[in-house]
């Protein structure tokens, strides 16, 4: 393992996501809409937990932890991508890529992580009820919490280190419009396979295995639910993880294909449309569904809104 020559190549060369002159226009605009609509989208989810005693419970912990992560997620990708259409200026230094890619590692995974716990949360909270206080306490809910975080930013300090251990000498552009894992590795002139295994195993087990739990949580929450004999109150029950069963079906179903292969099947044209649905996309569906489909976030909403008015009326009279 050869180590890389920082003073000899300073810095990479990041792909925009296309070359198309529609898309260069139309692209950079989008991006910048989506940006603004999740910081927005996040932003007020957050000051709604923040000023709102009826969100004060683990549910809404973990979502403002899900708020927070899909901000940072974000802010870590599109900026640089706007700053590359705009300036045309694709360039990124070896520390600028190794930060890069390790907020966005360690931000991805604990946000998988993170979706496996809010299942466990609603697994409690419908199949548990009585016990629900107890089991998911205030203790328990920042241990879980910190647990998700710690173990991503340990694995995805590991990935990061030994990614950029590795020289690479096959060219200095990045197939892919952010520092990712795979698209970096295919630079290396230097053997990476035993890197390469594990970089799936890792990623099984943190995908495969919150999949899996989130799987299984929901199987006990759809047979507790089936046991409910109105059909109002099955409607009832199931509209309180409804919006989390979404975001889980949109985050997974991205990300495991990306993640869950070999890197010898990457594919950059498909891996980049991919990797834009769950890095941009997902954090600015995961406020809307969650504002949209749940009747608490509405209700504090409005809540929100009327003591506003008042407010207003009050400094008026």
């Amino acid at each position: 393992m050869a180590p890389n020559n920082l003073t000899a190549e300073p810095y990479l060369l990041l792909m925009v996501f296309s070359d198309l002159p529609w898309m260069t226009v139309m692209l950079p605009m989008l991006l910048l809409t989506i940006y603004l609509v999740t910081i927005v989208g996040n932003l007020l989810l957050l000051l709604l937990r923040t000023i709102d005693p009826g969100l004060n419970t683990p549910m809404y912990f973990f979502l403002t932890h899900l708020s927070f992560i899909d901000i940072c997620f974000t802010t870590t990708i599109v900026p640089k991508m706007l700053y590359n259409y705009f300036t045309g200026d694709k360039s990124i230094s070896y520390l600028g890529c190794a930060m890069q890619m390790f907020f966005s590692t360690a931000l991805g995974c604990t946000e998988c992580l993170l979706l496996a716990v809010m299942a466990y949360d609603r697994h409690v909270a419908i199949c548990q009820p009585l016990r629900y206080n107890v089991i998911m306490s205030t203790m328990t809910c920042f241990l879980l919490a910190a647990l998700c975080w710690t173990c991503s930013l340990v694995n995805s300090l590991v990935h990061t280190v030994f990614t950029f251990l590795w020289s690479f000498c096959k060219s200095k552009e990045i197939k892919h419009f952010f520092c990712e894992i795979q698209p970096l590795l295919r630079l290396s002139c230097a053997d990476t396979h035993i890197h390469e295994m594990w970089v799936f195993v890792s990623a099984t087990i943190t995908v495969f295995c919150s999949f899996l739990f989130t799987l299984f949580s929901y199987i006990h929450i759809i047979s507790t639910i089936m046991k409910i004999h109105s059909s109002e109150g099955k409607s009832r029950v199931f509209s309180t993880c409804s919006s989390h069963l979404l975001v889980v079906i949109i985050f997974y179903g991205t990300i495991s294909t990306i993640y869950l292969r070999p890197i010898s099947n990457y594919n950059p044209e498909r891996d980049r449309v991919l990797t834009l649905l769950y890095t941009v996309v997902t954090p600015m569906c995961n406020p809307l569904i969650y504002t949209m489909r749940n009747k608490e976030v509405k209700g504090a909403m409005r809540r929100a809104m009327m003591k506003r008015f008042k407010t207003q009326s009050q400094n008026m009279t």
